[in-house]
């Protein structure tokens, strides 16, 4: 099989995403009362109208339009003052009354629009973008200095009920095929969920990752959802085909359902993409399926062949009156709206001086970006301190926070931080220093001085004993300097290192580097 990179020079990959939000902070359900509370006792939560006996009547939960107006505001999407909800056919276990309560071709939400950032790696992906120059376009994308932004439509945010958890016994890896039995927790069937599905303006899996990753962060900055992955809040299904570069037409496209990781999206993309060209260029044919991604094999298999609109059977519910939202209601749902991450890291760029790469990025987590802020606020924080702060955030606790890690707040704390940055600024330690000592303070909850004084960290910045090294380092080493000033410039790093090694660690490197290059005659 092609690598992706090869299989797109060829053919143009053609995604569309499918993301489905759990509202998790409402208190009740969809339709009904029934209490919203992962991790219950299965089926603890039930009543008549969720589990669709006869003569229950639903009622819509008005704190959940809220949120999905709320949501449609902060993507851009134009706000429909007259819905309904539908009934889609869905004959299956986790759906007891045997169809879902949706929304139909109007949904609350519609025609909105997401701008996505794509530089460093994220940008890689993106065919030929080397042969265009900053400020260029080519369809929904233009090029920036460091990479590119593509703007990607979304066609609609809809309201639906969750369906029940299907729990599989003695399959492999929880999956129906070779299960003994299955179980069915009711608890999760009317939770109200919004769907939000793009237009197919994704082009490489990357993009799709980074359209997930922002719509989390808009997402939890709303505090609408948990939005847990593992727990399945925030889950997507990918729609993605091919079509020869140069073509309009659309490829039959299949679907990867129910991915659950960032990762496993970006993989699950990537393998479709060079498996469908496989099967294409040996002259075969890609059937409209539904398949499933296996991250244990790293590949696709076929769960169903996807179903069309028809086999929906879909029709207005007759228990549900058409729903109607008041100018006054949209505006008071508007009002709420809180500073979305694109706005902050604008206001981070004024406010602060930061490039635009470090405000991105910093916002990517609210707890860097808030951190961030708590830290400029302290009294002793100074405007030269955002750069070495935002590296330290984006780098080191960033990856933390990747990881899984949880951080004490009573730990690490704007003092200490502002106090390690300090450190930095002043030379006091070198980077690599104050990386191990961000690592000590986490891990012994210690002021970043007192580690500093515990392992002899503080750097020599006294230049007149610097000087006295690097006099005794060039004097003792009579050939090299020769050999250096003949030419071989790579040497510089020896000298560094000889200063270093006399310094015992402790001798300031940019001054060290500053008085060899004076007196190498540089």
């Amino acid at each position: 099989m092609k690598t992706m990179e090869e299989v797109l020079r060829d053919w143009e990959a053609v995604i569309g995403l499918e993301v489905h939000c759990e509202l998790t902070k409402l208190e009740t359900k969809m339709f009904c009362g029934c209490k919203l509370e992962f991790g219950a006792e299965p089926n603890t939560h039930t009543c008549p109208v969720c589990l669709g006996l006869p003569g229950a009547l639903p009622v819509p939960n008005k704190a959940a339009i809220e949120n999905i107006v709320l949501a449609g505001l902060a993507t851009n999407c134009d706000i429909e003052k007259h819905t309904m909800f539908y009934r889609k056919g869905y004959m299956y276990p986790d759906m007891s009354k045997n169809f879902q309560t949706t929304q139909g071709p109007k949904a609350f939400c519609m025609r909105g629009w997401l701008d996505l950032d794509m530089d460093g790696r994220g940008a890689e992906e993106r065919y030929n973008l080397a042969a265009l120059k900053p400020g260029d376009r080519d369809e929904n994308i233009t090029r920036t200095e460091d990479g590119y932004i593509a703007h990607v439509g979304i066609t609609r945010i809809h309201m639906e009920e969750d369906a029940a958890k299907l729990v599989h016994v003695g399959g492999a890896e929880g999956r129906i095929e070779g299960a003994t039995e299955s179980l069915v927790d009711y608890n999760r069937a009317g939770t109200p969920l919004m769907e939000l599905v793009t237009e197919p303006d994704l082009r490489t899996p990357e993009e799709a990752r980074a359209f997930m990753q922002k719509l989390r962060q808009i997402w939890l900055a709303l505090d609408i959802s948990d939005c847990s992955m593992e727990e399945g809040s925030l889950r997507a299904d990918g729609n993605v085909s091919l079509r020869r570069r140069g073509s309009k037409e659309l490829g039959t496209k299949t679907e990867l359902k129910n991915i659950n990781s960032f990762k496993s999206l970006h993989d699950g993309l990537a393998y479709e993409i060079c498996r469908q060209a496989e099967v294409l260029e040996e002259g075969g044919i890609i059937y409209q399926e539904t398949r499933h991604w296996d991250p244990s094999t790293k590949r696709t298999v076929v769960m169903r062949v996807k179903e069309t609109a028809d086999d929906y059977r879909m029709f207005p519910d007759p228990d549900l009156a058409p729903y109607d939202l008041t100018d006054e209601f949209i505006d008071n749902v508007r009002a709420k709206l809180p500073e979305l991450p694109d706005q902050k890291a604008k206001r981070f760029i004024a406010d602060f001086g930061l490039s635009a790469y470090d405000a991105r990025h910093l916002v990517e987590h609210r707890a860097t970006a808030n951190f961030f802020e708590a830290c400029m606020q302290e009294g002793a924080a100074k405007a030269e301190f955002a750069k070495p702060l935002a590296n330290l955030l984006i780098n080191d606790i960033a990856a933390r926070l990747n990881a899984g890690e949880s951080l004490d707040a009573d730990v690490l704390t704007p003092v200490r931080m502002v106090q390690l940055v300090d450190m930095l600024a002043t030379d006091a330690v070198s980077s690599k220093q104050g990386k191990e000592i961000l690592a000590a303070v986490l891990e012994e909850d210690k002021d970043p001085s007192v580690i500093a004084d515990e392992r002899g960290m503080k750097q020599v910045s006294d230049t007149s004993a610097l000087e006295a090294i690097v006099d005794q380092v060039l004097a003792s080493n009579p050939d090299k300097v020769a050999a250096y000033q003949g030419g071989k410039k790579g040497l510089l790093g020896f000298f560094m290192g000889q200063c270093m090694k006399a310094s015992r660690g402790q001798g300031n490197p940019k001054l060290f580097n500053q008085l060899l290059m004076r007196k190498l005659g540089e």
